[in-house]
């Protein structure tokens, strides 16, 4: 069984890499960065990925000693060995996930539904754990997104309180000049015109700054 050590998964040489769809950062332990790469369990799990077709997600490949203590794996743990993986389910289903790795050459299975994860490993044939409940889709649920409604946007609400302050600013400006050509009558209500027609347009400012500041929001909430 031949194996590399490396102290940081960055150490890897390229030219020693070959398996397409993981990374050494994947399967490096996510306590220290150290890497065992067996190449035989890495063999499985790349002919694994091809069969399925579908990303394998590694909650967990190779494991430092210490680190396997710190998380509570077993003291023989084929983590140590760089020779087991934990596998997300969330996009599998796990009972023809379990059938495909026992074609490609595991031995070794552990169940965790409830982390929704299995264990598959090249040690000795054994397996443990609870079975996961039957699934009717393969895949995951989609969850549904959620959109704001047009009187709930709070886009739509800046724009239009920037739209409505706009137009009262030009009104109140027609206004002005209506009454100073031919209202000379009432000119002394000008001068708190002018004081409406600014009112106006701090309005126009703050509803162009509610707008903007509603799409930042939503693009870094990845709303856009």
């Amino acid at each position: 069984m031949t194996t590399h050590y490396f102290a940081d998964w960055r150490d890897v040489p390229e030219t020693l890499w070959r398996w397409a769809n993981f990374s050494p950062e994947e399967i490096a332990c996510r306590g220290d960065g150290i890497i065992r790469i067996n190449e035989a369990a890495l063999d499985m799990l790349q002919a694994l990925r091809e069969k399925l077709g579908v990303p394998l997600i590694v909650h967990s490949a190779y494991r430092s000693p210490e680190y396997n203590r710190q998380v509570g794996g077993a003291e023989h743990s084929m983590h140590l060995q760089g020779a087991a993986f934990d596998i997300s389910m969330a996009n599998h289903n796990p009972e023809s996930f379990e059938k495909a790795a026992r074609a490609a050459g595991f031995t070794g299975f552990g169940f965790y539904p409830r982390q929704d994860f299995i264990h598959i490993d090249i040690g000795r044939t054994r397996q443990w754990g609870d079975p996961f409940p039957l699934r009717l889709r393969r895949f995951a649920e989609e969850p549904p997104r959620l959109r704001e409604g047009l009187n709930e946007s709070r886009t739509m609400k800046g724009g239009g309180a920037a739209g409505v302050a706009t137009i009262g600013a030009a009104g109140v400006e027609v206004a002005q000049d209506v009454l100073i050509d031919t209202q000379t009558a009432i000119q002394p209500l000008i001068p708190y015109l002018d004081t409406l027609r600014w009112m106006f347009i701090a309005m126009a400012l703050i509803g162009i700054g509610i707008t903007i500041y509603a799409r930042w929001d939503d693009w870094r909430k990845g709303r856009r």
